[in-house]
């Protein structure tokens, strides 16, 4: 089958949104003839649904177009010749005869529901459906601020976009897989009710969370355990420190790494005042105490997920710095104190690039942000002969779209058995909520598979059991966890 497909577009005649806007400009990008139909059984959203999410983006201060607001002046195409798939973002096309995909929310074919579900608190989960009875497409979208039902909406939306893209080239390419019957419909919600009773309370009680606590402080933790450990365990355990910081501050995302017989520990360094982060290195005396971090890589942008690791002769670093808009590979030119950019490996908003060599190939796992939405739910992979490249994306990218298990939460682990796990975050309870462990199954150039991720337990001595960050090398092996800290000073002295 041709990659390039003629597609009709149905969206609702009276008032569509941005996202069917968005949904239309994608497919045109990736190359197909584009066909815009009205459907003029679509029923608008209702009048005030629109009115309190423009509200409450006013209230946040939020200028840019909600993909949930109305847009005007979709105008209506036509084509001389049939179809070879019609896209139903409207929900209420008649059979044609024609190969038909619509998404579905929760089991129902309009998006409402999906607005809904998020003032509800819950997370939706998105299905695209071939010709009403097989589902081709799955995906478990990520809120980020679950507070707010107008940005937790936005980023559901902005998964539907990605999720449909990907069937579409899936398609277009002749790989479509079918993976069931669609889910049964949830119970209809109110969302007006729902907006007022749920979300608003919500919104209320991380107000006063964010007015009395740091929005995020996170504290890293360390251990030299010759034993088994996490994931071996499948629990954190006993023998934990933490490394401590001014309150002002606060340590994430670990890496160690052991050179010339002494180990060092590589962390993000997040100033709050600044509101940006830097990547530090601290070491270890002979009793296993560590030093003041200090600062070893800045940029103008954040920098985090210092991932540090040796290969041809060389110590290299390949921190997440998705605010920059690239991926970029660091070169030691003094170790640890002076890094030089080598290459930018990928552009675009690619978070917490975990490398891998596996069967004479490099890859690289990582999150992409897909223009909009989260940071955390959509896996894409790459390829490499070597490290500075070139980088080409696997040809199934997006992986998957998977809150729990897209985002990776430290480097590869092998097991005593050789199996290949990936500590993965778990974003079902927000982000930073839980870590799991994904075993690797299958990894070539034609497929990829991931487990169903194992949870870490929490048992043990580590006070801070939402941790988002696993990693090991040789005994030294390091955590991290969020902990509420009060935004008075004395209180964080005193914490």
């Amino acid at each position: 089958m041709s990659h390039r497909l003629s597609i009709d577009i149905i969206v609702p005649r009276e008032r569509p949104r941005r996202w069917h806007e968005l949904m239309i400009e994608r497919l045109a990008a990736q190359g197909h003839d584009i066909a815009v139909l009205h459907d003029a059984k679509a029923k608008p959203w209702p009048t005030q649904v629109s009115a309190l999410l423009a509200l409450e983006r006013a209230a946040l201060r939020k200028r840019k177009t909600a993909l949930s607001a109305p847009v005007d002046g979709m105008w209506q195409t036509h084509r001389c010749r049939s179809p070879a798939l019609r896209l139903d973002l409207a929900g209420t096309a008649i059979p044609v005869g024609v190969p038909t995909l619509a998404l579905s929310f929760d089991g129902t074919a309009c998006d409402l529901s999906a607005a809904a579900a998020v003032a509800t608190g819950r997370l939706p989960t998105l299905e695209a459906i071939l010709d009403g009875k097989t589902v081709v497409g799955r995906a478990f979208p990520m809120v980020d601020r679950r507070e707010t039902t107008s940005l937790g909406l936005d980023d559901v939306l902005a998964r539907a976009v990605t999720l449909l893209a990907s069937v579409v080239q899936a398609l277009a390419e002749g790989r479509l897989t079918p993976l069931g019957t669609p889910a049964p419909a949830d119970e209809k919600v109110d969302f007006t009710r729902a907006y007022f009773s749920r979300s608003l309370p919500r919104f209320g009680r991380e107000a006063w969370r964010r007015a009395c606590f740091l929005h995020a402080h996170w504290r890293v933790g360390y251990r030299f355990h010759d034993g088994p450990g996490v994931a071996a365990t499948g629990q954190l355990g006993t023998g934990w420190r933490v490394l401590p910081d001014s309150g002002d501050r606060f340590y994430a995302d670990p890496f160690p790494f052991h050179w010339q017989g002494r180990a060092y520990l590589f962390v993000e360094d997040y100033v709050h005042a600044i509101g940006k982060a830097v990547i530090s290195v601290t070491s270890f005396d002979g009793e296993r105490q560590t030093q003041t971090p200090r600062v070893v890589l800045e940029e103008p942008h954040h920098l985090s997920y210092p991932q540090v690791f040796a290969r041809d002769e060389a110590v290299w670093m390949l921190p997440e710095a998705s605010a920059g808009g690239r991926l970029v590979l660091y070169r030691a030119l003094d170790f640890p104190d002076r890094w030089t950019p080598e290459t930018v490996l990928l552009e675009g908003e690619i978070s917490d690039a975990t490398l891998l060599e596996h069967d004479g190939k490099l890859w690289l796992f990582a999150t992409h942000r897909d223009g909009f939405g989260s940071t955390s739910d959509t896996l894409v992979v790459f390829s490499a002969p070597a490290l500075t490249g070139p980088w080409r994306p696997h040809a199934l990218n997006p992986i998957l779209i998977d809150r729990r298990r897209a985002r990776p939460g430290g480097a590869f682990i092998r097991d005593a058995a050789g199996r290949l796990l990936l500590p993965v975050q778990d974003g079902t309870l927000g982000y930073g909520e839980g870590l799991g462990l994904s075993e690797l199954l299958v990894l070539d150039d034609t497929e990829i598979s991931l487990s169903e991720p194992r949870a870490i337990r929490t048992d043990g001595d580590w006070p801070y059991p939402r941790i988002h960050t696993l990693n090991r090398c040789g005994a030294l092996e390091v955590i991290d966890g969020i902990v509420a800290v009060p935004r008075w000073p004395a209180s964080r002295r005193a914490s």
